[in-house]
């Protein structure tokens, strides 16, 4: 049950993460915020009960850390950053949308877990559910390479969905060692 509530917690987090309006300067180094961030929430939420208090601030910490992260990472000029930093809130808002559907099935999920194996008709359902994140993620990143394009040059927008991707797969390896395989 700890680690169910750890991995509700970790979507939680995940559920919010979304851009702050403003631009910061930061040059710490690319993926240590975000990693840290996401072991201070496993560990956080295994060790105690938090409340709504505590949880909005960690995932403010999670939002400000990811900004950081696309920040120093992505060396923009003023120009780009006036035009990149409205289209990166754009995208965090819409991916907020993707991670909803996500811990609807990760929870959909716990709760047909606990009543023992799954169906086949149910396991055929968390697998559409699966794939159709899946798609929408890829889809949303698709959807976004024109957008980028018109305020970044090739090599920034392929850096940019590069760290998205770097970001998500520190995620899901998180959420992937908490989620027992289906039985």
């Amino acid at each position: 049950m700890n680690a169910l509530r750890t991995t509700t917690f970790t979507l939680a987090l995940l559920t919010s993460l979304s851009a702050c309006a403003q631009n910061p300067t930061s040059t710490a180094p690319a993926a240590q915020p975000v990693a840290q961030s996401a072991a201070a929430a496993t560990s956080a939420s295994a060790g105690a009960d938090l409340t709504a208090t505590d949880m909005k601030i960690l995932a403010d910490k999670i939002k400000a850390d990811k900004r950081l992260v696309v920040a120093a990472n992505m060396q923009l000029t003023e120009a780009e950053a006036k035009g990149f930093w409205p289209l990166y809130d754009d995208y965090q808002k819409q991916l907020q949308n993707i991670n909803a559907h996500m811990v609807k099935g990760i929870a959909d999920y716990a709760e047909a877990s606990t009543k023992g194996p799954l169906t086949d008709a149910k396991a055929k359902t968390l697998l559409d559910d699966m794939l159709k994140v899946e798609s929408s993620e890829l889809e949303l990143k698709r959807s976004f390479v024109p957008k980028l394009s018109k305020v970044l040059p090739p090599v920034k927008v392929t850096r940019y969905l590069q760290i998205e991707s770097k970001i998500r797969a520190i995620i899901k390896h998180e959420l992937a060692s908490e989620i027992p395989l289906v039985e």
